[in-house]
Order: structure tokens, then C-alpha cells, then sequence
């Protein structure tokens, strides 16, 4: 009766035929069984995922265009009126005779790569001035624009 609870390890000839049935590599069947699965959860997850880039794109340039709407209501509070131009944010324009700034470090492009569209005094905005985004489209006064006036 053997009463030994930890065993040797075996050595000698017969050692090294134990190990290299124990560590042998994944057979075919098994690498096609991981290969599908992993198939099926790409098919499933990247559909929901393709979505989320645009609108993380959309959400940056609200966000660009609250910080920018704050710069702008600095200005005004600071000069009386709104800057003629988005620029006038980070050098002193001739008749701001109480600036501040600069108000922004550097005027943001949209995550699209365009430059954000400044009017004032604004046609939505009549009474202050528009700041918007011409979107993923690259054009002025189409549906994917959006701006300080939408509630989108």
C-alpha cells in the first residue's frame, strides 16, 4: 500500500513519454470551433459599434460649440457686443476696447474637419449670432448641419 500523498516525479526514460502526451497542441477541429465563435461574436457586436462613431463625432461638436459659445458670451460680457468673427477670440480686434482674451487657446475644427460657421448677427439667432457645424456632408444648409439653435 503506498501512503505517500506527494509522489516523486518520475525520471528517466519513461518521464519524457508522460509529458509529451499531457502537452500536446490544439487539434484542427478545436482551432475551427474558436475561429467560429469568435466569428459570431464579431458579426453581433461590430453592427452596434459601426453607430457609435458618428454619434461621438456629432456629441464633439456640441461640445466645440458650447465652449465656443461660452468664449463668445465672454466677449460679449467683456465688450458690450459679439466679435464680427471667430478669430476676434484670439487676437484683439481694433474696436474691442475692453478685451480680454485671448478667450480660446485656438479655434477648434468640427470632428469632420471643417471649419465651424460664425455669423453674427444670426439668421436663427437674429438677436445674437449663429454658430454651427456644416456636418459629415461637408455642405452649408443641408439636414446633417446643426448648430446653437437645434436641440438635437
Amino acid at each position: 500500500m503506498n501512503l505517500n500523498l506527494f509522489p516523486r516525479p518520475k525520471t528517466g526514460p519513461q518521464a519524457g513519454v508522460s509529458r509529451r502526451r499531457h502537452h500536446r497542441g490544439f487539434t484542427l477541429v478545436e482551432m475551427l470551433l474558436v475561429i467560429t465563435i469568435i466569428g459570431i461574436l464579431a458579426a453581433l457586436v461590430v453592427p452596434k459599434m459601426m453607430g457609435r462613431s458618428e454619434q461621438a463625432r456629432q456629441s464633439a461638436a456640441r461640445a466645440d460649440i458650447a465652449s465656443i459659445k461660452t468664449a463668445l458670451d465672454a466677449y460679449e460680457v467683456d465688450n458690450g457686443s459679439y466679435p464680427k468673427a471667430l478669430a476676434d477670440l484670439l487676437q484683439a480686434p481694433r474696436q474691442a476696447r475692453n478685451w480680454r482674451g485671448p478667450y480660446l487657446d485656438k479655434i477648434p475644427q468640427d470632428p469632420w474637419g471643417n471649419e465651424y460657421q460664425f455669423a453674427q448677427p444670426g439668421r436663427q439667432n437674429a438677436n445674437s449670432f449663429d454658430l454651427s457645424s456644416i456636418g459629415p456632408d461637408g455642405k452649408a444648409g443641408t439636414e446633417d448641419d446643426f448648430g446653437n439653435w437645434t436641440a438635437k
